[in-house]
């Protein structure tokens, strides 16, 4: 399975199955039973346990057909089935696709169907951040969460042991943790001792909001979906500041390090630590890393503070049998990951219900630390969002580019970070 962050999101099937995929010809026929189309952006293997599994979902009124996605491409491919009005019934969404598409009036609204328990699919019953996030400023849902991502820091336990560090744990602070990459940095071939791509890259303004709101400071922005400023607090500020001299010292990872290939160094144990998700357990545990791992929540300054993030399966408005097609997404969601992610476990569902497998699954295979930071995570009551899900999001891309970064390098002040969040302010309010 993929790693299930999302961005713009396409079948992956030829464009000559584009019939196969089509919400608008799958059902609603006089006679027979509704076909319901179902596009994933999974691995082969992953679309195999799917399939197998959704032959258990059982109605006599309704066939599942999951499309063939070959890999790559998908967000090309979304871009082209949205255009052809040939959107399967069901097709897997990241958070920003369901946002964009709803607003534009191109999903099915499921938001009275899941808040009235239509199905058993209650809304109480999914992760409270994964809801709010998936919901319009109208309250419309083109769509539900599927499966959650969450966050922490990968750790060698082998390194921290051979240095004379105690092993990160919930509750260890920034400072605990800057502190251990400058003693392990350029040890052991490891040029830094922590790599944190989520704090220097495209996302890190938002990622930052994490030390803010632990310090009891406002974060980065107000919303990421619908947002009305940007803010640079005094909190924010000092977390900037830190950064700043972690990676002047050699400590972290600067802006701009090639982040592709850490996972792997990260199991050769030529990098200490790394910011990284919970799917990496999944490949961790086929790849079986030789060094002793574990995975820790996010420092803090005061209280805990995470980030939340997840992707969903959405519906085009076109759908041939909204009844149909909520009875599957119903199935999708309850029933479907207690077959997949047993065998890769690579994210807990954000159907509450269905998590028992995902974490018997880790236990199973020893990823105890994962297990608790995971759970640590999905309780936390601070949480900020990864980055902006509007059209315009890209243009902060580049104001992060030329004007943070280069804060992150030194080589502009940190006084320039109000002049940063004045362009973006000026961006929102230009956006209306």
């Amino acid at each position: 399975m993929n790693r299930i962050i999302g961005t713009t999101l396409a079948c992956a099937g030829l464009l000559t199955a584009t019939a196969a995929c089509s919400g608008s010809d799958s059902g609603g026929k006089s006679d027979g039973p509704v076909t319901v189309t179902v596009m994933t952006w999974e691995s082969p293997e992953t679309n195999t346990a799917i399939k197998k599994a959704l032959e258990g979902f059982k109605d006599d009124n309704v066939k599942v057909q999951l499309v063939d996605t070959p890999s790559g491409g998908y967000g090309d491919k979304l871009a082209s089935l949205t255009q052809a009005k040939k959107l399967p019934d069901l097709f897997w969404c990241g958070n920003d696709t369901e946002q964009q598409y709803t607003s534009q009036g191109l999903l099915v609204d499921w938001s009275k169907r899941v808040d009235s328990g239509d199905g058993g699919l209650k809304a109480d019953d999914f992760v409270g951040s994964a809801m709010k996030n998936w919901k319009t400023s109208e309250g419309q849902m083109g769509g539900l969460p599927s499966l959650m991502n969450t966050y922490g820091v990968w750790y060698n336990a082998d390194a921290f042991k051979a240095a004379g560090i105690a092993e990160p744990k919930s509750g260890w602070t920034w400072d605990d943790m800057y502190s251990a990459a400058g003693k392990l940095a350029g040890k052991n071939g490891a040029k830094y001792g922590l790599v944190a791509d989520q704090l220097t890259s495209a996302d890190a303004p938002f990622t930052m909001s994490m030390y803010s709101v632990s310090a009891g400071g406002a974060p980065f922005t107000d919303d990421v979906n619908h947002p009305t400023k940007a803010e640079i607090d005094g909190k924010y500020t000092e977390g900037v500041e830190k950064l700043a001299a972690a990676i002047k010292s050699g400590a972290v990872a600067p802006p701009g390090y090639d982040a592709s290939n850490v996972p792997a160094l990260f199991s050769g144990g030529k990098v200490p630590m790394m910011f990284g998700g919970q799917w990496l357990a999944a490949g961790f545990q086929t790849d079986k890393p030789k060094i002793k791992y574990g995975f820790a929540p996010f420092p803090q300054v005061t209280t805990p503070a995470t980030l939340y993030d997840s992707v969903g399966i959405c519906t085009p408005q076109y759908t041939a049998n909204e009844d149909a097609t909520y009875k599957v997404l119903a199935y999708l969601n309850t029933k479907v990951w207690d077959a997949v992610l047993p065998a890769s476990p690579v994210a807990p569902p954000a159907y509450t219900p269905a998590q028992e497998s995902y974490f018997n699954a880790l236990t199973k295979a020893g990823q105890a630390t994962v297990v608790d930071t995971v759970k640590a995570d999905l309780s936390a009551e601070k949480t900020v969002g990864v980055r902006f899900t509007t059209q315009w999001a890209s243009q902060v891309g580049d104001l992060t580019t030329a004007m943070y970064q280069p804060i992150l390098s030194g080589k502009k002040p940190v006084s320039d970070l109000q002049a940063y969040a004045g362009k973006i302010n000026d961006l929102i309010k230009s956006q209306g």
